[in-house]
């Protein structure tokens, strides 16, 4: 009878387990954001049409400039946040900090206390709008030229400089809205909310023309996003000018929100939702990938939400509210975890 051999695989030979199990299948990029643009055009299109009766071109061009204006709202919240967290290299800051919304509620205070409800709302809304929006770029111009160029050149100085002025003009607007005749007061609050629904249809061109533009230039310059977005260091050493497309970030990320901001008001953690579904949906960390899918996630989201309070729930809430509350708690939960780490 023959010895019998003791077949051990040796040291550093591979055991044989039995067929291995195929690798998880996952959806790519171009396909997840294919399928967020078909849900884009599903929910306009239900929104556009669903429920038309009686003066059907009136509700329509009504309708139109509603989805035209959360179009633009959400490519300037969405693309907004993505830039100002490559720039700063946080997924938890927004561009809210930096004080731009805290500079519109003051313009708005400023106005009605001088001028009253009647005179604000005299003004033409192109010239008021325009004013508003030239207003904050000019003081996010003043902010970042100063400190990336007045030698002193750090990021992390101009946020708290930012957070600074954001108390204060919040504190100068709480100041004078205690001087305010109560109904002028009321009258504010309404227009301190973000009006989705209520955006002047005359105001769309020229937002347009800046949406465009800004798209423009961002999308060919998506390679040098993902350079930035390596870090300060990495970009420097692969021969990246840092400071200078930090401060035309920083400026392309003031005019979105001063554009936004001016069209529809306030909507602080808006950016900052779209933003973060956006890095768990596109799956890539390059910005030809995050970059559309923030912004069809944060379209999906206003159509789709204001659809669903209009025609489902009867308008039994405001979607600016909901979406504050939402990201609120996104932004929380996110905080959170990042200090449990």
């Amino acid at each position: 009878m023959s010895a019998e051999r003791d077949v051990r695989p040796e040291q550093g030979e591979e055991q044989d387990h039995g067929p291995r199990r195929p690798r998880p299948r996952t959806v790519p990029a171009w396909a997840r954001i294919a399928a967020l643009a078909a849900l884009a055009v599903l929910c306009a299109a239900l929104y556009l049409t669903y429920g038309v009766s009686g003066n059907v071109a009136y509700v329509v061009e009504r309708r139109t400039t509603v989805v035209l204006t959360m179009l633009v709202v959400a490519f300037a919240g969405a693309v907004s946040t993505v830039l100002f967290h490559t720039v700063t290299d946080n997924r938890i800051l927004t561009p809210s900090i930096m004080g731009m919304e805290a500079l519109f509620v003051l313009v708005q205070t400023c106005l009605v206390f001088v001028f009253g409800i009647a005179g604000l709302s005299a003004l033409p809304p192109v010239a008021a709008f325009l004013s508003q929006t030239a207003l904050m770029v000019v003081f996010a111009l003043l902010l970042f030229q100063r400190m990336f160029t007045g030698g002193i050149g750090s990021l992390h100085l101009t946020l708290l400089v930012g957070i600074v002025f954001g108390v204060l003009f919040n504190s100068l607007s709480r100041l004078m809205q205690r001087l305010l005749d109560p109904n002028e007061y009321d009258a504010l609050q309404g227009r301190l909310f973000a009006r989705l629904t209520r955006a002047d249809a005359d105001l769309l061109p020229w937002v347009a023309v800046a949406v465009v533009l800004v798209g423009i230039y961002v999308w060919r310059r998506h390679r040098l996003l993902d350079v930035v977005s390596l870090g300060r260091e990495t970009a420097v050493n692969l021969g990246v000018d840092h400071r200078r497309v930090a401060v035309r970030m920083l400026m392309i990320v003031a005019l979105l929100v001063s554009v936004s901001t001016a069209l529809v008001g306030p909507m602080t953690f808006f950016g900052f939702m779209a933003a973060t579904l956006a890095y768990q949906v596109a799956g890539r960390h390059e910005h030809r990938y995050v970059l559309p899918t923030a912004f069809l996630v944060g379209l999906c989201t206003l159509v789709g939400g204001q659809f669903v309070l209009e025609h489902v729930l009867g308008h039994a809430g405001t979607l600016s509210v909901v979406i504050e509350f939402t990201g609120g708690a996104l932004f929380l939960y996110f905080l959170l975890r990042k200090a449990a780490r």
